[in-house]
């Protein structure tokens, strides 16, 4: 089959598409011939090197595909050959066939078509840092950093699908400001002073939940932000840099920084993450979310779609496909 394969840290050019042995699956694991996949900033910084999560050169980078059952490991019950799904892999997703783990693979509902269900780490990510993280109650301002990316897109939707009250979002450039503010936000910001910002719209009050994947002077921001009794969710370093904040106004007004890795839950308490892959499907069925398409690649093009995110261009989810790119899903 053919993959992308990271041959070395460093740039894009790094990623080369190649011939590799299909993969088969073990006992309690599935093989999917796979129909598309999603790019993650956890990808790119994989290829780089030096991310929590990456493996060393060479590998098949990939979180998540859309895809058939193709064949079934030894002990998978509930799950069949010719099955459309959406999967977790067990390894990388750039590429024709990918395995995973039963307990990670979920069956696509017949009203949703592929594209819908792509972004499952996204969709996994946004609903768990509101929920099981952020401890969202109805009526509270949220803020989302990143807010034009894959899951920053789909948290201010799934938000106010949850009843948050007023929803803010953080961008990079202005051209995404009018992409978050169509998503439903009701505040579009900049980086720049954005903690002022955030306190002159809500009175001084601060926001009572914020999300947070980019972490250093962001991270630093949002602390001077953070309402009493507020949560900053922590989930990723796209900055690439650590964010610091004194521990006295933790307990003096009740705030709580929490961290939260959907690639944690995966290795360690897979059989955690189904009630939310259903709950946003239940989302994406009733029309309360959808999940925006940024760009479309061939899977031979992921240096160009990794350069795509690396340059902060691009809004919605990354596809690639190792097939032709069906334009009209």
């Amino acid at each position: 089959m053919k993959a992308i394969v990271v041959e070395q840290n460093g740039p894009p050019e790094t990623l080369r598409y190649q011939e590799v042995p299909d993969p088969s699956p073990k006992a309690g694991e599935v093989l999917v011939r796979t129909t598309l996949t999603s790019l993650n900033y956890a990808d790119v910084q994989a290829r780089r090197g030096g991310y929590e999560a990456g493996s060393l050169p060479p590998f098949i980078p990939g979180l998540d595909a859309v895809g058939v059952v193709e064949a079934l490991g030894e002990d998978v019950e509930g799950l069949w050959v010719g099955q459309r799904v959406a999967v977790f892999t067990a390894g990388g997703s750039y590429a024709e066939k990918v395995t995973a783990k039963a307990a990670l693979t979920y069956p696509v509902p017949p009203q949703l078509p592929d594209e819908a269900v792509s972004g499952l780490t996204a969709l996994v990510t946004a609903y768990n840092t509101l929920t099981w993280a952020g401890r969202l109650q109805k009526g509270e301002t949220v803020l989302v950093h990143a807010a034009a990316g894959g899951v920053g897109s789909l948290a201010i939707q799934i938000a106010k699908a949850l009843g948050a009250g007023r929803v803010f979002g953080t961008v990079g450039s202005p051209a995404k400001a009018e992409f978050v503010r169509n998503l439903g936000a009701d505040e579009v910001l900049g980086y720049e002073d954005f903690a002022e910002k955030v306190l002159g719209l809500t009175q001084q009050q601060g926001a009572d939940l914020i999300l947070d994947s980019v972490a250093g002077e962001v991270f630093n921001q949002g602390m001077q932000c953070l309402a009493p009794f507020g949560r900053l969710v922590v989930y990723g370093h796209a900055s690439r840099q650590a964010g610091t904040f004194e521990t006295r106004p933790l307990h003096r007004q009740n705030k709580a920084v929490i961290g939260y890795s959907s690639g944690h839950y995966r290795r360690s308490r897979p059989e955690l993450l189904r009630p939310t892959v259903e709950a946003v499907f239940e989302l994406l069925k009733a029309g309360k979310i959808r999940l925006e398409i940024g760009a479309r690649f061939k899977l031979e093009e992921a240096p160009k779609a990794h350069a795509l995110m690396e340059q902060r261009q691009s809004v919605g989810k990354i596809l690639l496909y190792p097939q032709a790119i069906p334009y009209n899903t």
